[in-house]
């Protein structure tokens, strides 16, 4: 059997295809394109307008590499930690990495109306394909795994939010 391309794994996690999570999540040797899955899916992010501002494709690939490590290891704590899954930090890297694959569309963002439209259709898929990807590296079911990404969205998003929002009232 050949060996698959990146772009038929990135094509299978986005298809949510169980076998391609598996697939990355066993082989330590798909760490690197994993980072290279949410490389191309900044830079299109970027292209397609959804990372605004002065260098945004720049500023907005270091934000996705560094998202995606501390997304990775949060999961990893909540999940493994937690709530007794059986992942490693790389099995979650390698699958949350390829998760980010329908990003890709978001090159086409600049294209008015369209833009906004896939814009909500993508970030839904997203949500889809990390909690598949946090269900197969962590051997959940898909309820542990919706748990999973909710707390861990607690921990990363709501609660530094709240935590800025107290210190700006304060000030």
């Amino acid at each position: 059997m050949a060996e698959r391309s990146m772009w038929d794994r990135m094509r299978g996690a986005a298809m949510l295809d169980i076998a391609t999570y598996e697939e990355v999540e066993h082989d330590d040797s798909l760490t690197t394109q994993a980072a290279m899955v949410v490389l191309i899916a900044a830079v299109a992010r970027g292209i397609g307008g959804f990372n605004q501002g002065e260098n945004g494709i720049i500023v907005g690939v270091v934000a996705a590499l560094f998202s995606w490590l501390v997304w990775a290891g949060i999961t990893y704590l909540i999940g493994d930690k937690l709530l007794k899954g059986t992942a490693t930090w790389g099995e979650l890297l390698r699958t949350l990495g390829y998760a980010q694959a329908p990003a890709v569309l978001l090159i086409f963002g600049f294209v008015p109306v369209l833009g906004n439209v896939l814009g909500a259709v993508v970030g839904i898929w997203l949500l889809v394909t990390g909690i598949v990807a946090i269900r197969q590296a962590l051997d959940f079911d898909t309820g542990k795994a919706v748990l999973t990404a909710f707390l861990g969205w607690l921990v990363a998003v709501a609660i530094p939010a709240m935590v800025i929002g107290a210190a700006l009232i304060e000030w």
